[in-house]
């Protein structure tokens, strides 16, 4: 389950496409890698608690990006400006009595 905690930044950042996701994506395969190595390189009977830290460290932080949307916010674009076409300024008063 830990191992597949790029899958959804992946997801993300296909979706999106913003560099910040693509950066978040990048770290986590990053990490993916450089853990795996690591796993297969002890050969300890307990196993090694450091990797189990920084394991449980890793799938909180995914968790609460995933939860919390730590991405960058989008900029709202102004409302009629696709396609070069301009949107008529919005009226002022109350929109009952037009």
């Amino acid at each position: 389950m830990g191992f597949l905690v790029w899958v959804p930044f992946l997801y993300v950042a296909i979706r999106r496409g913003r560099g910040s996701d693509w950066g978040a994506f990048a770290s986590f395969a990053l990490y993916e890698t450089v853990i795996l190595a690591w796993s297969t390189l002890v050969h300890t009977d307990d196993g090694d608690p450091v990797l189990g830290v920084i394991f449980v460290l890793t799938l909180l932080m995914a968790t609460g990006l995933l939860l919390f949307a730590l991405f960058d916010r989008r900029v709202p674009k102004p409302q009629g400006q696709e396609y070069g076409v301009m949107a008529p300024p919005p009226m002022s008063g109350n929109p009952y009595l037009r």
